[in-house]
């Protein structure tokens, strides 16, 4: 019994040593893989970047057209301000 463990002891240690050659091995490209990964865009990121410009943008205009109707609803217009007339 003892005979048989130590002949499939290099068997098992082969086998890790394997893996540990492919893991440096494949070590590079998985590192490469994963900075342009990094640098690239996806169109569906691209696709979520632009809806939340667009939403950021008309949040920014519905404030400011709020804060113009407020100003002419109250008489006070600024200069350039084109207050609807009644």
């Amino acid at each position: 019994m003892r005979s048989l463990l130590l002949l499939a002891l290099p068997l098992l240690a082969g086998c890790s040593v394997a893996n540990t050659a492919v893991g440096v091995v494949t070590l590079p490209v998985k590192a490469v893989s994963k900075g342009v990964d990094l640098a690239t865009t996806s169109q569906s990121e691209a696709d979520e970047k632009r809806g939340r410009a667009i939403r950021k943008e008309e949040e920014r205009l519905g404030r400011e057209r709020r804060l113009l109707e407020e100003r002419c609803r109250k008489g006070r217009p600024l200069p350039g301000d084109l207050c609807p007339t009644r």
